[in-house]
């Protein structure tokens, strides 16, 4: 019996399980604001049932079960339906566009054929003209280059190269209207070239403003505006940043001014990079610039001794002038050498030979003195000078090497400072250097000219006197 009961028992809690769980599901479906679905207080206890409302209440948990498992397996069904219908709705569309597919290929294949027939059919047709297509787009494009960067766009406009571009790039054959008109702006670019032209044409400065300016176009290779070269550039004149040389630009004001006949004038026949590279090219005021301190040195210290050369040149000069003079009337005098000779030997006329000819002697001495003053330094100069250009040299390679170690040998501007330091200072050691030499060489010699006649009076002197002549 206790068997019994205790199978019952599990039998009865199995069954409930369904039924507990039916009235969660309801309990939880319940709103939460409804507060007679939700029970009064916490502590109620479950109404006690007999065994028939038991029973009763497991064949409900069933029967809800049962209709439960149906509904799901119908919307299964219905599901699985429409999920065929779609499975072979898309088979449907692969199959139509596989067959587009097929007849799209078929479709290229035959225009392929027709389109390399048609292609044969075109050159054989077309013959030499196919040749001549080909030049005429050649032709149009090279004009058009050379239009677009032609001075003759300033006033002929930029028509014609829109003209050539589309010509260029036209893939039928020209008209017989394009033909000739591209003969025609060939033509007019070459009568062009050959003309010197007056026109009023918009200039930029070296300041970005843009003013309009009478300008002068000298063919396709100059244009020049109130005494400066133009530059042309990306359909525009521009002034240049800085214009070349006073050799050039001298000529620019007196072809302005001319009206007929032959004028001079430096033209560029590179249409541009002639000019830009004289631009860039630095004066002798920035070469000597470019040597550095030891360049400045050399400069100040073969000025000034150049200046002192001059001086003492032109003194010397003088005193030779005065001397020879003097030797046409010796006569004892303190304005020149040769004179104040003379004085000493009339002071010491009543002397011996022997301690006349040392006065004499002596006095020569001093004038000598005078005459050869500073001459050794301008000596001096000439000799460092060379010396002084070497040592800007080496300095410079040492710059120049330097360069080569911190940045290779890939770009030559990187070691043009160090070699312009070395070239310029060799170059102004050697400018110093040949001027002082022969300054040197021209006052030496006019004091030993003067010192020879005050030695050979001297020495007439002393025998007179030996002599016992006046």
């Amino acid at each position: 019996m206790n068997r019994f009961n205790r199978t019952f028992a599990v039998l009865t809690a199995a069954l409930l399980l369904p039924a507990a769980s039916a009235f969660a599901q309801s309990d939880a479906a319940a709103p939460e604001g409804d507060a007679a679905a939700a029970p009064q207080t916490i502590d109620a206890k479950p109404t006690a049932m007999d065994l028939d409302a038991l029973l009763t209440a497991v064949q409900n948990g069933w029967a809800d079960e049962r209709k439960e498992n149906q509904r799901r397996e119908t919307e299964f069904q219905q599901a699985k339906a429409n999920q065929a219908k779609l499975l072979a709705d898309a088979e449907a569309a692969l199959a139509r566009e596989e067959d587009l597919s097929q007849r799209l290929e078929t479709t290229f294949a035959d225009n392929e054929i027709k389109l390399a027939q048609l292609t044969d059919a075109l050159t054989s047709k077309l013959g030499t003209l196919g040749e001549l297509f080909g030049v005429v787009r050649q032709v149009a494009g090279d004009t058009r280059s050379n239009v677009e960067g032609s001075m003759t766009s300033l006033q002929l406009g930029e028509e014609r190269a829109d003209f050539l571009l589309e010509l260029g790039k036209s893939k039928k054959l020209p008209a017989i209207a394009d033909l000739e008109r591209l003969w025609y702006e060939l033509q007019r670019e070459m009568t062009e070239s050959g003309k010197v032209t007056r026109f009023t044409a918009p200039v930029i400065d070296g300041k970005g403003e843009v003013t309009e300016e009478e300008v002068i176009r000298v063919g396709t290779f100059v244009t020049i505006a109130d005494g400066r070269f133009l530059v042309y550039q990306d359909g525009k004149l521009k002034e240049l940043g800085k214009q070349p040389g006073s050799r050039y630009t001298s000529t620019v004001d007196d072809f302005a001014a001319a009206t007929d006949g032959l004028a001079k004038l430096a033209i560029d026949p590179g249409r541009g990079g002639i000019l830009a590279l004289l631009v860039n090219t630095p004066t002798f005021q920035e070469q000597l610039g470019q040597g550095g301190p030891v360049g400045a040195t050399i400069i100040v210290v073969g000025l000034l001794t150049a200046i002192l050369a001059v001086i003492r040149w032109v003194m010397i000069t003088n005193t030779s002038r005065k001397v020879s003079a003097a030797q046409k009337n010796p006569v004892a005098s303190n304005t020149n050498p040769l004179g104040r000779v003379i004085a000493i030997y009339e002071e010491n006329a009543q002397t011996d030979p022997e301690t006349l000819e040392l006065k004499l002697d002596e006095a020569i001495m001093k004038e000598t003195a005078k005459l050869e003053r500073f001459i050794w330094l301008i000596k001096v100069v000439s000799v460092v000078a060379p010396l002084m250009g070497l040592l800007g040299t080496v300095t410079g390679m040492i710059q120049t090497f330097q360069m080569i170690t911190l940045f290779g040998t890939g770009d030559p501007k990187m070691m043009a400072d160090g070699i312009s330091v070395a070239l310029v200072t060799t170059m102004l050691g050697l400018y110093a250097a040949i001027p002082l030499v022969l300054l040197h060489a021209a006052v030496a010699n006019s004091s030993k000219r003067v010192v020879d006649v005050l030695e050979e009076q001297s020495t007439g002197l002393v025998a007179a006197r030996a002599e016992g002549s006046n």
